[in-house]
C-alpha cells in the first residue's frame, strides 16, 4: 500500500463579461463556497468490490468513504473521534462495554432510516466465519455480542479490553441490513451497486472505465459542494498523465519522474497545483517464508542486503521518501529510529547465503540447497512503473550472486488473488496505515493461513508482544512494546522494508479550499467558483 485533474481554462470572454458586471459572479465568489462542478480523479486499478467489509485495497476504501459512514469519524485536523452516524457514546471503565446512540435523522439513500439493527447486522457479518473479511476479523476477535437496545441505541460487549476498540467500532462502515440480508454476502450485487448513508450516492460502474458518484441531495449533514465525483480507471501511469494533461481529469497521484521531469513546465503549472506530503504507510518486498528459499531469516537478510535502497530511492523516486526498517509510520513514536537499515552489502549477503547452505554445488551458476535451485518468481502489479524498474534492478543484482529471478507482472485482480492463496514466491507492494497501527492484522501468527500475514511470519515472542500491547492502555508502555517488536522484524526480515514515500499529487487550480491535513486531502470540502466551473 497504499498501501492513493481534469483541467481547462475559462474563455477570456467570460472574464471580460464579468468585469463589466460588477457585483455578479465575483460577488458570489467572495460570498463563500458555491455548489456545482465535478471532480474527475484517477485510480490505478479496477476495484474488486465496493462491499466495505470484503474490500481490501486503498481504491475501494477511498470510493466507499464517500458512500458509506461509520458511527464516528476522525476530525481532519486533530484526528480525534467525533460523531457521525452516532450522536453520543459511552465506554465502561473496564473497556469491555460500548454503547452508542444513533442520530434520529440518519437515513439510507433509499429513504429508510439507519437503525441499531443495521449496526448489529454489520458487526455480526464481520465475525461470521462465512464472510470473507479476515483483515477485519482480527480487530473483533474478542467481540462477545452486539445488542439492539432500541431503534436508535446499540451496545457492544467484549471479553477482553483492546486499546483500539472504540476506534475500530466507530470507524467501521455501517451496512443497510435490508439490502444485504438476503443472498450470498461475499458476492452480493450490492458490491457492484452500493447504497449507503453518506454525502455521495452511487450512480454507475463501467468496468475498465469509471465509477460515477453524485451528491446525495437528501444528506442530513454538511453537504459537499461538488455535484459529481468520477473515478477514472487507468492502470498505466503514463497513459493517466496524458489524460490529465489533456484536461480530462482533475486529480492524480504522480510518480516521482512525472513530478520532476514531466510536469515542471509553465503549461502544466498554469493549470495544476502540485502538493507533496507524507501519509502513514510504507512499501516493501515480501518473501513467502513457505518457499524453501525464504524460510531462513539469514537468507531474507541477505536478500535485503542485495537491494540498494538508498540508490533506488534516489534514482527511481528522486529522493521523495525515506528508507524504513519496520512496519510503523516513520513519524510516530512507535517507530524506533535508533534501528539502522541493513546496508547494501553484496559481499556480506554472499557470506550469509553460504552460512544458510545456499551454494553452487553443481557448478551451473545457480545456488542450490538440498537439490533445490535458487530460482523464484517476483510478482508485481502490471503497469506500475516503479514495480517494473525495481524488479529489473533486483533481477540484475541477484544474477550476480547466483540467484535466478523471473519477473511476473499481473493485473491487480490476479495479484490480489495470489496474495490471498499464498501462491507466490516474492511480491512488492505497500501498506497504508492508521496513525496508530496495531500490527496484529499483518504480523500475528493467527493471520498466516487466512489473513494479512501472507508471507507466513511466525514468532512466539512477537505474538506475545502484540497480544500484550493490545490490552495496554498506557501509551508509553505500548510504545516500549512496539519498539521491541520493531527490532524482531528487523532481525527476522520477513519483508525487505523499502520506503515511506511522499505522496505527490496534482490538482486542477480551479478547486478552492484545498487543505493538506495529517491524513491528506478531503475533496468533500472543495468547491469551484461559478466562473471557473467546467462541468454542468
Amino acid at each position: 500500500m497504499s498501501k492513493m485533474g481534469g483541467f481547462s481554462l475559462k474563455a477570456l470572454i467570460i472574464i471580460l463579461a464579468v468585469s463589466c458586471l460588477p457585483g455578479t459572479i465575483l460577488a458570489q465568489q467572495e460570498a463563500g463556497p458555491v455548489d456545482g462542478d465535478w471532480l474527475i480523479r484517477h485510480i490505478g486499478a479496477e476495484p474488486a468490490t465496493l462491499n466495505p467489509l470484503t474490500a481490501t485495497d486503498v481504491y475501494e476504501s477511498t470510493i466507499n468513504g464517500y458512500i458509506y459512514e461509520g458511527l464516528l469519524e476522525s476530525d481532519n485536523r486533530t484526528l480525534a473521534l467525533v460523531p457521525l452516524l452516532a450522536q453520543s457514546w459511552e465506554v465502561s471503565p473496564d473497556h469491555l462495554s460500548y454503547r452508542f446512540t444513533l442520530r434520529d435523522d440518519a437515513s439510507w439513500q433509499d429513504g429508510l432510516p439507519v437503525t441499531a439493527r443495521d449496526v448489529k447486522f454489520t458487526f455480526d457479518r464481520i465475525v461470521d466465519p462465512k464472510v470473507d473479511c479476515p483483515h477485519l476479523k482480527s480487530y473483533f476477535k474478542d467481540l462477545v455480542s452486539v445488542q439492539v437496545l432500541s431503534e436508535k441505541s446499540v451496545s457492544f460487549t467484549f471479553s477482553a479490553p483492546y486499546f483500539k476498540s472504540l476506534e475500530m467500532i466507530g470507524g467501521q462502515s455501517i451496512l443497510p441490513k435490508h439490502v444485504f440480508e438476503t443472498g450470498d454476502f461475499n458476492t452480493h450485487p450490492a458490491g457492484r451497486q452500493p447504497l449507503g448513508s453518506g454525502p455521495y450516492r452511487f450512480v454507475r460502474w463501467e468496468t475498465g472505465k469509471e465509477i460515477l458518484l453524485e451528491k446525495n441531495p437528501e444528506y442530513r449533514g454538511k453537504k459537499p459542494h461538488l455535484k459529481k465525483i468520477v473515478f477514472r480507471i487507468i492502470t498505466d501511469d503514463n497513459a493517466a498523465l496524458q489524460v490529465l494533461k489533456r484536461g480530462d481529469m482533475d486529480l492524480m497521484g504522480l510518480t516521482p519522474i512525472q513530478w520532476v521531469r514531466q510536469t515542471e513546465n509553465r503549461k502544466f503549472t498554469e493549470i495544476f497545483d502540485k502538493h507533496k506530503y507524507y501519509l502513514p504507510g510504507y512499501s516493501y518486498i515480501g518473501w513467502n517464508s513457505k518457499r524453501p528459499f525464504f524460510q531462513d531469516p539469514l537468507v531474507r537478510r541477505a536478500m535485503t542486503m542485495l537491494v540498494n535502497r538508498d540508490l533506488i530511492l534516489e534514482k527511481l523516486r528522486f529522493g521523495f521518501g525515506k528508507v524504513v526498517t519496520g512496519s510503523f509510520f516513520y513519524e510516530t513514536p512507535e517507530y524506533d529510529r535508533s534501528i539502522e537499515p541493513w546496508p547494501y552489502d553484496p559481499k556480506e549477503a554472499v557470506r550469509l547465503l553460504k552460512e544458510a547452505g545456499w551454494t553452487d554445488s553443481d557448478g551451473d551458476g545457480i545456488r542450490d540447497k538440498d537439490g533445490v535451485p535458487f530460482r523464484f518468481e517476483f510478482s508485481i502489479v502490471s503497469g506500475v512503473q516503479f514495480h517494473e524498474q525495481l524488479s529489473t534492478i533486483l533481477k540484475e543484482e541477484l544474477s550476480k550472486v547466483g540467484i535466478e529471478m523471473t519477473i511476473r507482472p499481473l493485473e491487480w485482480a490476479l495479484f490480489s488473488g495470489i496474495l490471498d492463496d499464498r501462491s507466490y514466491d516474492a511480491v512488492t507492494l505497500g501498506w497504508s496505515l492508521p496513525v496508530e497501527a496495531d500490527p496484529y492484522q499483518v504480523w500475528h501468527s493467527s493471520q498466516v493461513e487466512k489473513g494479512s500475514n501472507h508471507v507466513g511470519f511466525h514468532s512466539e515472542e512477537a505474538d506475545r508482544i502484540i497480544e500484550e500491547a493490545r490490552v495496554t492502555f498506557d501509551k508509553k508502555k505500548r510504545i516500549e512494546l512496539y519498539r521491541k517488536f520493531h527490532r524482531i522484524l528487523h532481525e527476522k526480515q520477513p519483508y525487505t522494508f523499502l520506503f515511506v514515500s511522499e505522496s505527490l499529487v496534482a490538482v486542477d487550480k480551479r478547486f478552492e479550499n484545498l487543505i493538506v491535513y495529517p491524513l491528506g486531502l478531503d475533496p468533500r470540502e472543495w468547491w469551484v467558483p461559478t466562473e471557473r466551473q467546467k462541468y454542468h
